[in-house]
């Protein structure tokens, strides 16, 4: 099996051109130039056997596994590989088949760098951090969402009215969850024209820009219909389940959005099937950077403390990602360099068992570029949404001004009732 061994050069220098992949490979009884051989080829251009029709020119193209350290090693991918501006393709190749070969026990892409010209290639976000704070007319906290609970089952008037109350409790924004689309109980285009009712009203009574993470997600055709619709009540939102629309509908659904001058919130629902083993699949990382790459405004990240898994490294690697416009190499963090240049940044979104009480912990990790999605930790206050609502506003307010939670308590009746209830619980 020599020719896979073509696939390995470590006095190869990867040009500026060159999309670079890091991958953590653990060997099937095979030793590890040969396994990394492998996983080169088949995300390039070889095959089992020696091939007749393999000339210089193609050859000339072949990935190239040219760093290694440990079981850790660098492959550079030649951009005439790919399609520029179809990361489908670009994930067709590079997470293709390899993930399934008998040549390796585990195997794990951790990050990619994308060259210069595969980013002129695609939109990136539309508003980014800056530009979703300019039209909230929000600066200097955290910006936050809630999703009704129970997350599916309302009827579009209770949903509707708990919306309000989140609103007018000091909720920036509304959020559809991720099994929300188009169910009899509570019809898109019903639940669309309800919630805008109820924006309205609630801006009138509060002074505050309110919107909606309405959830589109559908067949491609019937997304940008929904997302005609949501246009049409005036929400400057959209949000997609980016992992089970895939990219090719989300990139169809940025392109709707570029025209239509409305942001992207991104789910990753389902993401854990290939994120959450750590020896084996595609890290959230990798996930993000391409969403942000594609053009998402907004990413669930997790919460480190919340009820979902993510370490504390891991969660505040993707947080900076998202984030920064430049990111310096850590390999043994399993993080490649990166310099976004002209793509934005994407407002990293802390969610997953959050509540008033531990607000301070998150902000303290994350600063106040993020936004905060409560869920139970709104409607399950003692005193319903709007006060849950107001709870989380006086606890982030209240961090704002450097005041300690405890003592915001003396002030407010409504965070002393969350934390009554909740105290600085970490859901599991």
């Amino acid at each position: 099996m020599s020719q896979y061994l073509d696939f390995v050069d470590m006095k190869y220098k990867p040009k500026k051109d060159d999309l670079i992949c890091l991958f953590r490979i653990e060997p099937n009884g095979l030793s590890f130039n040969d396994a990394i051989g492998r996983v080169a080829a088949e995300s390039s251009n070889g095959t089992w056997t020696t091939l007749s029709t393999l000339k210089p020119h193609i050859r000339k193209i072949r990935g190239r596994a040219f760093y290694r350290k440990g079981n850790l090693v660098k492959i550079a991918y030649p951009s005439e590989l790919f399609e520029l501006g179809n990361m489908a393709q670009v994930y067709s190749a590079i997470a293709g088949n390899i993930f399934g070969m008998k040549a390796v026990d585990n195997l794990r892409l951790l990050d990619i760098d994308f060259p210069d010209m595969m980013m002129k290639s695609f939109r990136g976000p539309q508003f980014g951090i800056e530009g979703v704070r300019k039209f909230m007319k929000v600066k200097g906290r955290p910006l936050t969402a809630t999703v009704p609970k129970p997350k599916v089952g309302m009827t579009t008037r209770e949903h509707a009215k708990v919306g309000y109350d989140a609103w007018m409790g000091g909720i920036d924004f509304l959020k559809d969850d991720e099994n929300l689309t188009d169910q009899k109980f509570n019809r898109f285009k019903a639940r669309a024209k309800a919630c805008a009712k109820m924006r309205d009203k609630a801006e009138k009574k509060t002074g505050e820009i309110k919107d909606y993470f309405i959830n589109v997600t559908a067949e491609s055709k019937e997304m940008l219909k929904r997302a005609k619709i949501a246009k049409n009540y005036g929400f400057k939102y959209v949000m997609c389940d980016i992992v089970t629309a895939g990219w090719s509908g989300l990139q169809t659904l940025r392109e709707h959005c570029q025209d239509s001058k409305q942001a992207i919130h991104a789910h990753r629902a389902m993401h854990a099937t290939f994120t959450r083993n750590p020896k084996h699949g595609i890290s959230m990382l990798t996930l993000a950077k391409s969403a942000r790459l594609v053009g998402v405004d907004n990413i669930h990240i997790g919460t480190v403390i919340g009820k979902l898994v993510g370490t504390k490294d891991e969660v505040l690697n993707l947080e900076r990602e998202m984030e920064y416009h430049s990111m310096r190499e850590d390999f043994k963090e399993g993080i490649l360099e990166e310099d976004w240049k002209r793509i934005k940044s994407v407002f990293p979104c802390s969610s997953g068992g959050l509540h008033p009480g531990i607000l301070p912990e998150i902000m303290d990790m994350m600063g106040k570029n993020i936004m905060v999605q409560l869920g139970g930790g709104i409607h399950g206050h003692p005193d319903g949404t709007k006060s849950g609502a107001m709870a989380t506003r006086q606890a982030i307010d209240a961090y704002i001004r450097k005041v300690k939670i405890k003592e915001a308590t003396l002030i407010y009746p409504e965070l002393t009732r969350a934390l009554n209830k909740w105290g600085h619980e970490k859901p599991v």
